[in-house]
């Protein structure tokens, strides 16, 4: 098994893949930043639901939303990296693709959308955009 440097670019990456190849779910290796973007995602309408799955491994299940056979992810952007950390104050929030995608942002109040940050003035790591 390889050496993962980045779990939640893997986690996005899966993501991303399982929407464009029309896959009905994804499994990726839990961890509670992973369960938070996968919350962030299934309440702006990215994935229909997400579980989480206890066993040898725990790991958490995703199915992503299609409407009329088509994914409702068009593209989605690893922002901040291990190597590279960005961060952005509460008035510096992107607007992703004009309004119509969302940013996610690691905050001192914990994993939320741009649009959540907005409304409680609060910057943070900027994640990843999603369209």
């Amino acid at each position: 098994m390889a050496v993962l440097t980045d779990p939640i670019s893997d986690f996005l990456t899966r993501f991303k893949n399982a929407a464009r190849a029309g896959n009905e779910e994804f499994t990726a290796p839990y961890s509670r930043i992973k369960a938070d973007i996968a919350r962030i995602l299934q309440e702006e309408g990215y994935i229909w639901n997400y579980e989480v799955v206890t066993g040898d491994h725990t790991r958490i299940k995703v199915k992503p939303k299609f409407v009329d056979g088509r994914a409702v992810l068009t593209d989605l952007k690893r922002v901040s990296r291990p190597g590279r950390r960005h961060y952005v104050g509460a008035n510096e929030l992107p607007r992703v693709m004009s309004g119509l995608g969302i940013s996610i942002l690691s905050t001192p109040k914990g994993v939320m959308s741009g649009g959540n940050a907005r409304k409680h003035n609060v910057g943070g790591e900027l994640l990843a955009t999603v369209w």
